[in-house]
């Protein structure tokens, strides 16, 4: 009888219920606010990290000088054998294209002026226009 207590005792008690949530109707969907994902820094903040003092201002070898790359970049792109090779191949594109007199790899962009017709275009468009009961004018 003891154990038919402490048995009685230890049953959770039964949950009431719970209603759904009323039906919307079509027109009342809801819709969840604005989310947005922000870019994480590339480079985190190190503040045990070496800062230079001195900021070198750029001289004549800066432009020929170039960082050495890092083991990861080296492995990315084929290691050092496809590295030398891919800029001995870049070296000589740039050899041929000089000797050659051809136009550089990278050039600006130059836009081209809007298309105009000509008198006699426009003449033809305006009759057409005229035959399909107007057009409206073009501005000046």
């Amino acid at each position: 009888m003891l154990l038919g207590a402490a048995a009685q005792a230890q049953q959770a008690a039964a949950p009431e219920p719970v209603e759904p949530p009323p039906a919307t109707a079509q027109g009342e969907v809801t819709t969840l606010g604005e989310v947005r994902a922000l870019k994480p820094d590339d480079e985190p903040l190190d503040l045990y990290r070496f800062k230079n003092p001195v900021q070198v201002q750029p001289n004549r070898f800066s432009r020929t000088w170039s960082e050495p790359p890092s083991p990861e970049q080296v492995s990315m792109s084929g290691g050092y054998l496809m590295m030398g090779i891919n800029q001995g191949l870049a070296k000589a594109a740039q050899g041929v294209s000089k000797l050659t007199g051809g136009p550089a790899q990278i050039q600006s962009a130059t836009a081209r002026p809007p298309p105009e017709l000509t008198e006699e275009e426009q003449r033809r468009a305006m009759e057409v226009c005229a035959q399909q009961g107007g057009c409206p004018t073009p501005l000046p």
